[in-house]
């Protein structure tokens, strides 16, 4: 495997992990408004991101490339509204994209075949992602500022449940 795209595979690994520490960090704001099925949303992206990290480090094992764990970064971020929290999603599933997106043109550049069908899967989930995010932005927008409809929104979201990956490496 090409050194760079190795890299960026094993950067990638450290980068869903934040993401998922990112959204347990959401998860928590939304528990402690009270809004358990935004948090009970969160909490399964925050699943989500651990499988997709997992799905990497996987894949570079199966590769025989070594794997280095660095140290993941505390979230930073302090928000001021629900909207806020559901924004820095949608902005956060946008640099995924781009992360994901550098791979598979650094995979590209070398001819790495195996590589970019491997990345097929994570395009096409980013896409998934973003239209989700995008989607709780649009309903935020309509029903938030009305607490029977807010309420009726944290009930839909309460009904997520975890559905792992289905990409088989």
């Amino acid at each position: 495997m090409n050194g760079k795209v190795h890299e960026l595979l094993n950067q990638q690994i450290n980068k869903e992990f934040y993401s998922a520490y990112l959204y347990l960090d959401f998860s928590n704001y939304f528990k402690a408004k009270g809004l358990d099925g935004f948090a009970n949303w969160y909490m399964i992206q925050a699943q989500e991101e651990r499988d997709h990290a997992m799905l990497f480090y996987t894949y570079l094992q199966n590769e025989n490339m070594p794997v280095t764990l660095d140290a993941i970064a505390k979230p930073d971020k302090v928000f001021d509204s629900h909207m806020a929290v559901l924004e820095a999603g949608l902005e956060h599933e946008k640099y995924v994209t781009s992360l994901i997106n550098d791979i598979y043109s650094a995979a590209y550049d070398v001819k790495d075949f195996r590589t970019m069908q491997f990345l097929d899967w994570f395009v096409k989930e980013q896409g998934e992602e973003e239209t989700n995010a995008n989607d709780l932005i649009s309903k935020m927008e309509l029903f938030g500022s009305d607490p029977k409809s807010l309420y009726m929104l944290n009930q839909e979201l309460a009904g997520r449940i975890y559905s792992a990956p289905s990409l088989v490496l």
